[in-house]
């Protein structure tokens, strides 16, 4: 099995949660294999239950597996890492201070590693302290071009910007694409993204020239009754995909 996700077009591969085995391989079909797909590692009690589980999903939809935090929590970092390290999917989701473990116990290049950065209200500057302890200080706030070096000096592959709020911080989001273009790294928009939405943002990131993006798309398309993803909707989001990307 691939440690490279199924970019589109070599350009866009979505992001999407999985409430359950099957829910994962329908939401894989409905993309056509440009997806990955979210599995929490706050929803299992130990690093052990999480990698036995974690590896029958990644069995069903070609290792398109993206190892979650849940909400960004970052109480949850040491455990993405030391699941990654065993199950070795194409996609892992961090904090910004636990890109660098991740990549060391994963020991290869390939798997997507995000380091999770934040809107600050000014265009330019971004918030990194998302760590377990560093969350609950001052803010250290940062140039985006900053940010992006320090991931890459820790063998991050893409800031995950997060919360985005839709289009809330739409001004913010364009500055990040922009410096994510000029410096070559990868960007993963989250945080309010729906049908509605998802094309405005997409196309920012586009019209900037982000070479690679990984959209997350969760709740908004989420059946609130299963827990599931609906596939509908994923083939929806692949639909916009291919008109926007050409």
């Amino acid at each position: 099995m691939t440690l490279t996700p199924d970019f589109y077009h070599n350009r866009v591969c979505l992001n999407v949660l999985a409430g359950s085995k099957d829910n994962a391989q329908a939401i894989w079909q409905a993309a056509e294999g440009h997806v990955l797909v979210g599995v929490l590692s706050k929803n299992y009690a130990s690093v052990a239950s999480a990698v036995e589980d974690m590896r029958q999903y990644a069995a069903l939809i070609d290792n398109a597996l993206s190892v979650g935090l849940g909400a960004g929590d970052p109480r949850q970092s040491a455990m993405v890492s030391e699941i990654a390290r065993e199950v070795q999917p194409q996609h892992v989701n961090q904090v910004f201070t636990g890109v660098a473990t991740s990549r060391a116990l994963l020991g290869q290049q390939q798997t997507v590693v995000n380091g999770l950065v934040s809107p600050t209200g000014t265009p330019g500057k971004v918030k990194i302290s998302t760590g377990p302890l560093s969350a609950q200080a001052a803010d250290a706030i940062v140039p985006v071009e900053t940010a992006i070096a320090m991931l890459k000096d820790m063998g991050g592959s893409s800031i995950k910007y997060f919360p985005m709020g839709g289009l809330q911080a739409r001004e913010e989001f364009t500055v990040v694409a922009q410096a994510c273009a000029e410096h070559d790294f990868w960007l993963e928009p989250t945080g309010g993204i729906d049908l509605d939405n998802y094309e405005a943002i997409l196309q920012i990131a586009l019209d900037a020239g982000v070479s690679k993006i990984i959209p997350h798309i969760y709740s908004s398309i989420i059946d609130k009754a299963s827990g599931d993803t609906r596939p509908e909707d994923v083939k929806t989001l692949l639909a916009i995909t291919k008109k926007l990307v050409g």
